[in-house]
């Protein structure tokens, strides 16, 4: 690389998909510099729930977790009123684990490989390859904006050009109560979800998510009776925590020396539960285009990524928009657990596309019999 620069890869935003762009860059032999106006342990609102693919990235990564940090699941658990269905991952099973803990973790590894990490540094602006950040000037070979859903970055850079734009809003607390799953559960109300994570020993992590930006957990939990019953009259022990949902595609997400990665670069519904896994599988294909001097590749990569997240949040968010079809497919699931562990199965990238086929057409035929 030219000594020109102060950097090979400077990325603005530290939170995990800017530190898995540091890392994968720093593994493929690239200086790297991040910075971020925030301070360490940085958290976000979110299920906290890690699956396997999500902790098959990591691994890509470098990054291994001390499961004793977190709380292992098997599956996942639909609950509707009164009905109910669940499934286990094919093979490796979840693991919830607090945002702070798994940032620390990251940081932690960014910084043993040797990537400068200026915390508490806001990024200003960018033109060309230099970048203000804090007050001086840093040269770059290339940028990558990792800043989030209103990235600046992508502005600077000319590449808010995109479609979509379907906002939900997320509220996240952590009760200080033992775990009565092994799931991830998801209970269906009208409107809106409810996410339980079991994150710790005594200690689980409701999530909601809805379209109302009034609607808080307190007065959501209301219509769950079942949820609120196993909450036991437990106080939240960690203050309210918001985050805004958002569906949304770019055209491009590079142009010049600037790359996007993570929500910076489109999203998916927080439905899912698949968005930090999108910005460590992002990340990694970055890193390698970065490392061939072919931002066209990582475009390529991009799409390929969004493609399978994008279709399932487009079917789980049409379950939300209908009560009764939501209701047969649960139906469905509770009859046959096989077709459930397939659709879970594909959610997560283990099963083909001829398999998923098969399963939606048989989940179909139950439906219709129902």
């Amino acid at each position: 690389m030219s000594l020109d620069f102060d950097t090979d890869v400077f990325v603005a935003g530290g939170g995990p998909a800017g530190l898995a762009v540091a890392i994968a860059a720093r593994r493929k032999g690239l200086r790297v510099m991040l910075a971020d106006c925030s301070v360490p342990p940085i958290d976000k609102a979110c299920g906290e729930g890690l699956m396997p693919d999500a902790q098959l990235a990591l691994r890509q990564l470098g990054v291994h977790l001390d499961r004793s940090e977190g709380f292992p699941f098997r599956g996942i658990r639909f609950l509707d009123g009164g009905l109910c269905a669940d499934a286990s991952f094919p093979e490796e099973g979840g693991i919830g684990m607090r945002r702070t803990v798994l940032h620390g973790r990251m940081a932690q590894h960014a910084s043993a490989l040797g990537v400068d990490l200026l915390w508490g540094k806001r990024v200003s602006g960018i033109d060309g390859d230099r970048i203000s950040v804090a007050g001086t000037t840093v040269r770059s070979r290339w940028i990558v904006g990792a800043d989030g859903i209103g990235s600046r970055v992508r502005r600077w850079s000319g590449l808010d050009n995109g479609s979509g734009r379907e906002l939900r809003f997320g509220f996240r607390l952590h009760y200080r109560v033992a775990p009565w799953t092994d799931c991830m559960e998801i209970y269906w109300g009208d409107g809106c979800q409810v996410y339980v994570t079991p994150v710790g020993p005594e200690d689980v992590c409701v999530a909601l998510i809805s379209r109302d930006h009034r609607l808080r957990l307190d007065q959501a939990l209301n219509h769950f009776p079942e949820l609120l019953s196993m909450l036991n009259g437990t106080a939240p022990v960690t203050m309210e925590r918001g985050a805004v949902s958002a569906t949304r595609r770019f055209k491009a997400v590079h142009r010049g020396r600037v790359a996007l990665a993570g929500d910076a670069s489109g999203s998916v519904d927080a439905i899912t539960g698949e968005g930090i896994c999108l910005g460590f599988q992002q990340a990694l294909a970055l890193a390698e285009a970065l490392a061939n001097g072919d931002l066209a590749q990582y475009q390529a990569e991009h799409k390929r990524i969004l493609r399978r997240p994008t279709f399932m949040a487009r079917t789980m968010l049409l379950m939300e928009h209908r009560a009764r079809l939501r209701r047969r497919a649960l139906q469905a699931f509770s009859s046959s657990p096989r077709i459930f562990a397939g659709m879970l199965a594909m959610h997560i990238g283990a099963a083909s596309p001829f398999e998923f086929a098969a399963n939606g057409i048989e989940l179909g035929w139950r439906m219709l019999a129902g």
